[in-house]
């Protein structure tokens, strides 16, 4: 048992904490859900403040949020079995309806549309005979979701209060004094699009840019973070936001896109070797990946030179 210490005067109010509505207790129109749903929901409901943060919302103006199977299997730590049972008891096909799940072709996150849990489109919970009949109105168009999916979708920890760690923190930085020549030509092109056409342009860019068909090609075990780090760089460069969090400090998030649009399939191939290696515990990983990829330009080079060296001097090399 694990030796921990009080709390004393208001210390637990330096904590933040996720929030699922008493409704779900209280309300019997929730009463099948399991506890571990109701966990779910709220974890849905968190993820909606980063949605609407970085304005993704459909051509109708509806919020959605990205949260893959991979990562509700991290934040719960279940299997992808028992995530995809909770998801069924959310959403709108064979749940309660307070989630609508869409997919968006092959090598797309699927996108989920968390629904207000007191509407009040919902049936009358006292008369059961009209709740029986209207317990069929739902349409049962979405699909399952499918067992591949990609991973790291967040730009930005929802908890404000989390610090961010980063991989080969570097203390320079960059001035936005080059900033105009950093805005290309191809990225100017892309800020005209909107919500998903954005997305599905800049992941395009950013797939070409790394050489992602060889990169999956030659590292086929790691498919699921090369995904999350496509995703995590589309995200950032869709971001609305002026100001973005990189090695624990907040930073021009033009400069930040400008760097995430350079990186090639080698600074991708050094930050998962960098990542593989680490065997720390990293309590944000999404943060401490996005610094590292933000950090690659210009720590690669010192790695590989210091592995170099490194081998020379154990006589790895015959020279």
């Amino acid at each position: 048992m694990m030796d921990l210490e009080y709390y004393y005067g208001n210390e637990a109010d330096q904590y933040s904490f996720y929030r699922i509505p008493k409704a779900l207790f209280t309300d019997k129109r929730f009463s099948s859900l399991s506890v571990e749903s109701k966990v779910l929901y709220s974890l849905l409901l968190d993820r909606m403040s980063l949605s609407i943060r970085n304005n993704w919302m459909d051509k109708d103006g509806r919020v959605y949020i990205i949260f893959t199977v991979v990562d509700m299997m991290m934040a719960l730590g279940c299997a992808e079995q028992k995530i995809s049972r909770l998801l069924s008891e959310l959403d709108n096909v064979k749940g309660v309806g307070l989630i609508e799940r869409k997919r968006r072709g092959l090598g797309k996150p699927n996108v989920i549309y968390v629904k207000k849990f007191a509407s009040a489109e919902w049936p009358k919970p006292q008369d059961k005979e009209e709740e029986n009949q209207n317990s069929g109105i739902v349409k049962t168009t979405n699909q399952e979701l499918p067992k591949s999916q990609t991973n790291n979708t967040d730009i930005n920890n929802t908890d404000s209060k989390k610090i961010n760690l980063s991989i080969h923190q570097e203390s320079g930085k960059e001035s936005k004094s080059g900033n105009t020549d950093l805005l290309t030509g191809e990225k100017q092109k892309m800020d005209k699009h909107d919500g998903m056409d954005r997305m599905d342009a800049y992941r395009r860019l950013i797939q070409k840019n790394i050489s992602y068909d060889a990169l999956i090609h030659n590292h086929p075990y790691d498919r699921e973070s090369i995904d999350g780090f496509v995703e995590l760089m589309t995200e950032v460069c869709c971001s609305t936001r002026e100001r973005l969090r990189i090695n624990q400090e907040e930073m021009d998030a033009e400069i930040v896109k400008s760097r995430l649009l350079k990186l090639d399939g080698g600074h991708i191939e050094y930050v998962l070797e960098c990542l593989n290696q680490n065997t720390a515990l990293v309590g944000n990983i999404r943060g401490y990946t996005l610094s590292a990829l933000y950090n690659a330009p210009v720590t690669i080079s010192q790695y590989y030179t210091n592995r170099v060296h490194h081998d020379m001097a154990k006589g790895m090399y015959d020279g």
